[in-house]
């Protein structure tokens, strides 16, 4: 089996331009393909997860990555999957963001002997002329084509900036720009990216002829990932400051019945043998499938270590010993006990477990909060200080998201 095989069988091919040539360039080591990454953060998140993963499979088959920082087209910011208008950055925050992204990467593919590029398309986008653009470029897309595309017709209605309405053009120019400068000859993105990566191809072949090979991929990458990247309490980061190793071995522990062999496929780099294996499991060999999947992702973004500590401490909550060493907690200070003790509405927004006291006081109506194996029946319920000494108090939400506050 070929490396596109396999990555048909693991799930992740959504749509391809022309499969008989991507397949051949794929399986014989021949495409140097790129990812974007826009630097809307300082931490990737399990969405990016998946495009990480996949650049790591298709390096390992002998095939050239391009991590592509876009700390140019974060300036303008996608629309795509977006209801509003993206939160403008400043030059200084995105140049940060992208930092934080290249160490991040740096765990996942290999950059040295030019295995691998990292570029930033600033580099090509800002010395750009807008009136060169509108003649050169501009002249390739037709507006009314572009407003077909998804990535605008959801945003029509509640309005669509000018300014976004460009980032089809300057991610068509990325491929373009890559495709003559550095042998770029395929693109992968997810669905909501189509219509832009599609834009990419034409732009080529308009520009330079068709028999220019430029290929496009879609992965079922974005549209799974960006459903992987939220939980109920906000992403899901790699940056282990944002989203601690146990909470990240959590997540994925956690996940749906339904969708823990789909993870195993996409995000593993377990043979499909072995997965093909688990396709009858059910009841407790489902528990140990997501344990499975939780340990091999966390040793692949934290450690083998990191990993083993999150497994232990996972078990050690699952079987009611008590042993809160790993879980991740919450530093109180005296401040926050006013009049000399918490309510738990503000203890759940403190720990961040609640993005609310809206959120936590549905919570605690629902019955979802356990505090030290005792349900929380009223809103009303405060904890003194000196209930936070020591090991302090384990708060559950749900079945099966822990933490602890200590007051220090």
């Amino acid at each position: 089996m070929g490396i596109y095989e396999e990555l048909v069988e693991r799930g992740l091919i959504a749509q391809v331009t022309n499969e008989e040539e991507i397949r051949d360039m794929v399986n014989n080591g021949k495409a140097t393909f790129y990812i974007g990454f826009d630097c809307t953060a300082d931490s990737l998140h399990v969405g990016h997860f998946m495009a990480l993963c996949l650049m790591k499979r298709l390096q390992m088959a002998g095939n050239k990555p391009i991590a592509l920082i876009g700390d140019g087209t974060t300036m303008i910011g996608d629309p795509s999957g977006r209801t509003d208008m993206r939160q403008m950055l400043t030059e200084e925050t995105i140049a940060h963001n992208a930092e934080c992204f290249k160490k991040q990467m740096e765990k996942f593919i290999d950059f040295s002997d030019d295995k691998a590029l990292m570029l930033r398309n600033s580099a090509w986008l800002k010395p750009l002329n807008y009136i060169e653009v509108l003649r050169d470029v501009g002249a390739c897309f037709s507006v009314n084509n572009m407003l077909r595309a998804e990535c605008y017709k959801q945003r029509m209605e509640k309005g669509l900036s000018f300014l976004e309405f460009n980032y089809m053009i300057m991610q068509s120019y990325d491929f373009y720009y890559m495709f003559q400068h550095y042998g770029c000859n395929m693109q992968f993105g997810g669905n909501d990216q189509w219509s832009n990566m599609l834009g990419g191809t034409e732009l080529i072949r308009r520009k330079l002829g068709k028999d220019a090979h430029a290929m496009t991929i879609t992965l079922l990458l974005n549209s799974e990932g960006k459903k992987m990247g939220k939980t109920a309490s906000g992403a899901v980061w790699l940056d282990p400051n944002k989203t601690s190793p146990f909470e990240f071995y959590q997540y994925w522990r956690n996940v749906d019945d339904a969708d823990v062999l789909k993870c195993i496929r996409m995000l593993t780099f377990l043979p499909l043998e072995e997965i093909n294996k688990m396709n009858d499991w059910e009841g407790a060999q489902l528990n140990e499938a997501k344990e499975l999947l939780a340990y091999e992702l966390t040793k692949l973004v934290h450690g083998e270590e990191e990993a083993e500590k999150a497994k232990l401490a996972s078990r050690a909550l699952f079987a009611g010993n008590g042993n809160t060493e790993n879980m991740p907690t919450t530093e109180l200070t005296n401040d926050d006990f006013g009049g000399g003790a918490i309510n738990v509405m503000t203890l759940l927004v403190k720990c961040g477990l609640c993005a609310s006291k809206g959120e936590a006081r549905r919570l605690v109506q629902q019955g979802g909060v356990t505090i030290n194996d005792q349900k929380v029946n009223s809103i009303d319920d405060s904890f003194g200080c000196e209930q936070f000494t020591g090991d302090g108090l384990v708060i559950r939400k749900g079945k099966k998201v822990f933490h602890r506050a200590v007051l220090v």
